[in-house]
């Protein structure tokens, strides 16, 4: 499919992008870290405060109303994104918080001693630390799905574990923000039906890169983050199964999250609102809602197209380099390439790339079982995005080249 795009006009859509870092062009290659936004969400959530400033669902004024109406369209943006419906999709903070939320109200309520949880060996913190407080609190256990040497998940070795009677949920990333595999979770999730297991799928780092339809994968759960994908920070959503929703106490209590409220006791409010307790980040989500609308103008397909186009000219420039070490190597792979350069520190390596003006992240990337499994401390890790260049992984592989020959 030819690609017909100016990606040059549209990078110039991000203004942070134009700045310099050192004195050089910002090369920015960590968007799996955080996406930089484009100036439509800024004017959006600055008009939001010039014009629109109110609370959600508490004032019969006009702002109210309005402040209102633009929150719950950006639920609706958000459900038909990822084809679901909007009274389904809770929105909150992000994907830490989603995982927390389920793993406080569904899981912890219906773990028993000698129940499992199985999470993969590439998932973030922030799916395996909320599992393991709530299984060492109602006496569960936590156990690895393992990965093989190119970052993909045993299969062979999940299905055995899902059939051995003891699983109750199994927390799984949809694309793994170290190694960039992306995990067919549509059919590990219908594996999982079969023998009754409930799937949480962290869909972080696949919403900002490819069609993503939740329906279709089957899962019970799904969260996601909007600073991923060109939205503000402290934004997110989860979805769930509307009979899981209905069997679930609140996460959180206060206000909007009621019908009435007595000393004697209270009666909550439907889902999604049940579990949205307090004042929102209203302005981030109206900002959220307003980078769904650029993502789907450009279109998530082309999006994918051209970040794999990225992703493989990075491998290639990235594999000629002696000594360079390559995480990852996943017949599927979202964006990201995690690397090590022989003789050198991933933080060594970050710091000087960063004089070149190369962003890149360093460190444990929030996944320490996985850097155990490789046997490492530490990775560099580049995370490409639809508005990067070809001459920008260019020059990204002569700088490490140049800071390789300074390290030697």
């Amino acid at each position: 499919m030819s690609d017909s795009r100016d990606w040059a006009a549209i990078r110039g859509d991000f203004p942070l992008l134009s700045r310099q870092v050192h004195g050089k062009p910002l090369v920015y290659l960590d968007s799996a870290n955080t996406s930089q936004k484009p100036r439509s969400v800024i004017e959006t959530v600055d008009e939001f405060y010039r014009l629109h400033n109110a609370n959600v669902s508490r004032a019969v004024h006009q702002l109210g109303s309005e402040a209102t109406d633009a929150y719950e369209n950006s639920r609706r943006k958000l459900a038909a994104l990822i084809n679901v419906q909007a009274d389904d999709l809770v929105l909150c903070s992000g994907t830490t918080f989603a995982i927390n939320l389920v793993a406080y109200s569904w899981a912890l309520p219906r773990l028993n001693p000698g129940d499992v949880i199985l999470a993969s060996r590439m998932e973030h913190h922030a799916n395996l630390v909320p599992w393991q407080i709530v299984a060492g609190l109602r006496g569960a256990e936590m156990r690895a799905v393992e990965i093989t040497p190119e970052g993909e998940v045993d299969r062979d070795a999940l299905t055995r574990q899902l059939a051995s009677g003891k699983v109750k949920l199994l927390a799984l990333t949809h694309v793994s923000n170290v190694l960039g595999t992306v995990n067919p979770v549509r059919e590990i999730c219908r594996e999982a039906r079969k023998h009754g297991v409930v799937t949480v799928i962290d869909g972080s780092q696949a919403l900002p890169h490819r069609a993503v339809d939740v329906a279709a994968i089957g899962c019970d759960f799904y969260a996601f983050t909007g600073h991923k994908m060109c939205g503000p920070t402290g934004t997110g959503g989860l979805w769930a199964r509307r009979e899981c929703w209905r069997e679930m106490p609140p996460f959180l209590g206060g206000g909007e999250m009621i019908r009435e409220v007595r000393f004697e006791g209270t009666v909550f409010n439907d889902p999604p609102h049940k579990f949205e307790a307090g004042t929102p980040n209203i302005a981030g989500f109206v900002g959220l809602g307003a980078a769904v609308d650029y993502l789907q103008a450009l279109g998530m397909d082309a999006i994918e197209q051209r970040e794999q186009a990225l992703l493989a000219h990075a491998h290639s420039v990235l594999g000629a380099i002696p000594g360079l070490r390559i995480f990852g190597t996943a017949s599927e792979k979202a964006a990201v390439v995690s690397f090590l350069v022989e003789g050198a520190h991933a933080h060594d390596l970050a710091t000087l790339l960063d004089l070149e003006g190369i962003a890149v992240r360093s460190g444990h990337h929030c996944a320490h079982p996985l850097m155990q499994f490789y046997g490492v401390a530490a990775t560099c890790r580049a995370s490409f995005a639809f508005w990067n260049t070809f001459e920008e992984i260019d020059f990204f592989a002569r700088s490490i080249e140049k800071v390789r020959k300074l390290l030697a």
